[in-house]
């Protein structure tokens, strides 16, 4: 997807507005003193640490994307929320502000309520069935192409991890457990419901409000992967990890679509090549991560165990129906449940 050091433009206006908007650095308009063409740094927010496997691919984009243009586009990686949290990012995309971010797949809901559909919970088999159908450019480009009047690219999909719910009260094996907890959710109306319906009350917050919050009370636990989990701490608060498996929430890298329009066809393909190739890749390493990041938070204190996860899934089944309101909706849905290897 992104990273941090390429996509310039080659268009001498455009990198005019580039370096207006982003502060990115140029070396002298059409040449540099020296006589070579001259550079765009884009902004790239990422609200992860750089250690993070969707990091890691971004970066290993950018060198390849920097040897395929001469050095003449780039990108910068911003991490740890420095440009801001994931829905304060995206108004930057849209305003032109910043180029690029990684979001949440549900915070695209607020622009076009059929993204739900890609967010539901219990609905991909595996991060290889989610992936396959997510960057199936022919099933989901009317989907995508739906938030661009919000000047916003979708470029593509990578794996988020499996969220699982952590507390602070104690392990959580059936939705009864969750009876009166409030569980921090990424804020959407569907994270919302699945967390009613699991048996919780989901509570949407800042990612880096959420250590401070447990701590004082506030809520009493979250949910997401072990990468997130051990990297900010939430094992020291909330050490009791249960694996309810309830949903690959997917990340998608935007981009503004006025710098992407203002980019030649053949940096589009480079990009977008780069970009298809760091999809498995982005899988490995998200699967390694999670090996170290268990082990690290056991070392912690924290405590993991399985739950009655059809429980959870029987619980969460009408969300599936509720949040398909169009046509378009239930095609991508029936095209992800018929892509299952038990179909």
């Amino acid at each position: 997807m992104t990273t941090n050091r390429m996509i310039s433009t080659g268009i001498a206006s455009l990198a005019v507005v580039s370096l207006a908007a982003c502060g990115s650095s140029s070396e002298g308009g059409e040449e540099g003193g020296d006589g070579a063409a001259s550079s765009t740094a884009f902004r790239v927010a990422f609200n992860q640490n750089e250690g993070h496997p969707q990091a890691q691919v971004l970066e290993q984009v950018s060198e390849g994307l920097s040897e395929q243009t001469d050095g003449q586009y780039s990108l910068d990686l911003y991490t740890d929320e420095t440009l801001g949290d994931q829905a304060a990012t995206i108004e930057q995309v849209q305003s032109g502000t910043i180029e690029f971010s990684m979001v949440a797949g549900s915070l695209l809901e607020s622009y076009e309520p059929d993204f739900a559909v890609a967010n539901l919970p219990y609905l991909y088999e595996s991060p290889e069935h989610q992936m396959e159908v997510l960057n199936d450019t022919e099933l989901m480009s009317e989907l995508y192409e739906s938030v661009e009047d919000d000047n916003i690219k979708v470029l593509a999909a990578y794996h988020g991890g499996v969220r699982n719910v952590y507390s602070s009260e104690g392990p959580v094996n059936s939705p009864e457990d969750l009876s009166g907890q409030q569980i921090r959710v990424i804020g959407s109306d569907t994270n919302v419901r699945m967390m009613e319906l699991m048996g919780g009350v989901g509570n949407p917050m800042a990612q880096g409000e959420v250590y401070t919050a447990i701590q004082s009370g506030v809520i009493e636990g979250g949910e997401n992967n072990e990468l997130i989990y051990s990297s900010l701490s939430h094992d020291e608060i909330a050490p009791y990890y249960s694996y309810t498996e309830h949903l690959m929430l997917p990340d998608f890298l935007v981009m503004s679509l006025d710098v992407w329009e203002g980019l030649d066809e053949e940096a589009q393909q480079t990009l977008m090549e780069l970009l298809d190739e760091s999809v498995d890749e982005e899988l490995a390493l998200f699967s390694e991560a999670v090996e170290e990041a268990r082990a690290s938070s056991e070392e912690a204190g924290a405590e993991f165990n399985d739950v009655d996860v059809e429980a959870f899934r029987e619980a969460v089944m009408p969300l599936h129906e509720e949040a398909i309101e169009s046509d378009r909706a239930q095609a991508i849905y029936d095209a992800i449940e018929s892509a299952r290897s038990d179909s």
